[in-house]
């Protein structure tokens, strides 16, 4: 894998997640004056634009989940903060400076805030031990390494039929289960099966996709939810479940890493989510001007 070169651009800080807790994130951060990248869905959290009614974000008595997203992205807007539409697959900390795998990209920044969520559910029988063996999280950054190959591809996600769909230009064949993220456009190599994955099997790599009703016989595995695993996403960052370690400053065992919002821990509140993303990027503000020694 290789990394950008050190003229490349580098950003302050990368928000990593488009829900409160990122969004409010990017706001303090760029009021704070820092140079901001902010990675997520332009449509903000599914979460909230879902929500039917909520009741308890201060100074917003009985908004919808869909009028509180229009609010969030018209403080956005007003701040000049867009979003960039990518999946972060993988966050590598440099030392001095953080490598984030954002689909073909990579993208440096000096600090990260991670605010992407939760992954709901356990992790498959496999999903792990053949991680970067035949497991993949993005299918625009690995697709080319299974060209001929047959695959299977696990639709959590909203933009996973986008996902199939990009892949089948590649791949010989593609094995699409939807599992909430909608269905692909029809084509000749596609196959939509309505099952279940139990399990993901092989020897050296993936070589087998075992559901509810059969099994399919896979190069990979390409698992397309709205968010990873955090010990997946960032090597070596101390977790505790399906959530990240941090401090009441939002600092992760690493340097420079940070995390808020629900991949921080219980309760997973809105307003909760957005008071640890300002103090998340307060906390992050402090680290960059004390490396810089203002």
């Amino acid at each position: 894998m290789s990394f950008p070169a050190e003229s490349q651009k580098r950003f302050d800080i990368a928000i990593v997640g488009t829900g409160p807790a990122g969004v409010s994130a990017a706001i303090t951060a760029k009021i704070r004056r820092k140079s901001v990248i902010l990675l997520g869905n332009r449509e903000l959290s599914p979460k909230i634009s879902k929500a039917h009614l909520i009741e308890n974000y201060p100074g917003l008595p009985t908004i919808s989940g869909a009028d509180l997203s229009a609010k969030l992205k018209e403080h956005l807007a007003a701040l000049d903060i867009s979003i960039t539409e990518k999946q972060v697959g993988a966050i590598y900390s440099m030392g001095s400076y953080f490598a984030l795998q954002a689909d073909e990209d990579m993208i440096e920044a000096s600090a990260v805030i991670i605010a992407s969520g939760i992954v709901q559910g356990k992790l498959l029988p496999g999903e792990e031990k053949y991680l970067g063996k035949g497991v993949s999280y993005c299918a625009t950054c690995d697709a080319r390494l299974y060209k001929g190959k047959t695959v299977a591809v696990l639709g959590y996600s909203a933009d996973s039929p986008e996902e199939a769909e990009y892949l089948a230009e590649i791949v010989d064949n593609v094995i699409y289960l939807p599992l909430g993220g909608g269905l692909p456009s029809p084509k000749n190599n596609i196959l939509v099966a309505e099952e279940k994955p139990v399990e993901i099997n092989g020897e050296s790599s993936v070589t087998s996709l075992v559901t509810d009703k059969t099994s399919h016989d896979i190069s990979c595995v390409f698992i397309l939810r709205d968010a990873v695993m955090p010990d997946k996403l960032v090597p070596g960052v101390a977790t505790d479940g399906p959530h990240i370690i941090v401090d009441l400053s939002m600092k992760t065992n690493i340097q420079g890493l940070f995390a808020c919002g629900d991949i921080a821990g219980k309760p997973y509140q809105y307003v909760k989510a957005a008071g640890q993303g300002n103090v998340a990027a307060l906390s992050a503000v402090n680290y960059l001007n004390s490396i810089k020694g203002e």
